[in-house]
């Protein structure tokens, strides 16, 4: 009888160590600092995010919450390491639009962005904005796209780079539109936005935040805003949809991401926290104020979204004829 209840006691105990660590953990979360690796150079968009992340969270839950900068490789670097660091919830990972472009034009990335992450919540989300030089003689999409059609190949648009998001947004709005624009790539988005303003090609798909000081001056002419909705930044300018070019949306975001088989209760916790910090109206302004507008979902939903995008920059890099590079 005796050896009996001990057994059970035994294997009471086993049940405890394999079941409940992870309910534990959980229960306790957070007991120490946190982490987002940012794959990108302090100061840019996604930096920018991270850190506003990173204070809400860190008020919400009680814990330090930094930031850590490891850039490289166009963003995958970063992504690697988060993906392979501990699913403990104390390393998170802020990804970028990018991310999901990455697996459509680099080769043999060692993760994968679906299956290498549980996603929490998008943090902010962004949009392009089509604009041309004012001697275009277009001042409607309409007008620009009867343009195009009748001088095939004559109109330039600008972009950061081949297989870049900038690129892309211009080879859907050919392929929507049934137009043929000539690209022109430069080393970044400030040096195509410059050669737009100066003239020296005719239009670009530009991010929203560094195009308003070229649309204000009126030294470009906005057209409409490449989201699927209005953008809350830019509320006057139409989307594309709007403007009659159909299932037109392409833009970008930002969100938060836990390695993959992390705790759903930490997950969950920290989606919350993203929710609330999305319903702040000063972050909401600190986010208006680079362009972009506040944003969280479930992170199931934000799941399918990245899927989504995914698939989506698959399509638009095949139909360009984009080959992965190393």
């Amino acid at each position: 009888m005796k050896n009996t209840r001990l057994a059970a006691q035994v294997c009471l105990a086993a049940s405890l160590l394999v079941c409940g660590v992870p309910a534990l953990a959980a229960d306790s979360y957070p007991s120490r600092p946190i982490k987002i690796i940012v794959a990108y150079p302090a100061g840019g968009a996604n930096d920018i995010v991270a850190r506003t992340a990173a204070e809400e969270i860190s008020k919400d839950l009680g814990q330090t919450v930094i930031v850590e900068n490891i850039s490289g490789a166009a963003g995958t670097l970063g992504a690697a390491r988060a993906a392979k660091s501990a699913p403990d919830g104390y390393t998170l990972f802020m990804a970028a639009g990018a991310h999901a472009l990455a697996p459509s034009v680099r080769k043999n990335l060692s993760y994968d962005i679906i299956k290498d992450f549980d996603p929490v919540s998008i943090a902010a989300i962004g949009t392009y904005v089509l604009v041309v030089n004012p001697a275009v003689k277009a001042t409607s999409v309409r007008e620009l796209i009867d343009l195009a059609k009748a001088r095939p190949e004559e109109l330039t648009f600008a972009s950061s780079g081949v297989g870049a998001p900038l690129h892309l947004a211009g080879v859907l709005f050919q392929e929507k539109t049934q137009t043929q624009l000539r690209h022109v790539p430069f080393r970044g988005d400030a040096d195509a936005n410059t050669a737009v303003a100066a003239g020296h090609v005719d239009m670009i798909f530009g991010s929203l935040g560094p195009m308003l000081p070229f649309i204000h001056s009126g030294k470009v002419r906005a057209l409409a805003v490449t989201s699927a909705a209005r953008s809350t930044v830019a509320d006057t300018l139409p989307t594309l949809m709007e403007t009659g070019v159909p299932d037109y949306s392409i833009g970008t975001w930002w969100g938060l991401l836990a390695p993959a088989g992390t705790d759903q209760a930490i997950v969950d916790r920290l989606a919350k926290s993203m929710a609330n910090a999305a319903a702040n109206p000063a972050i909401q302004d600190r986010f208006k104020s680079m362009g972009a507008e506040a944003a969280s979902d479930t992170p199931a939903e934000f799941r399918d979204f990245i899927a989504q995008e995914v698939q989506q920059y698959s399509a638009i890099t095949k139909a360009a004829k984009i080959e992965p590079m190393d």
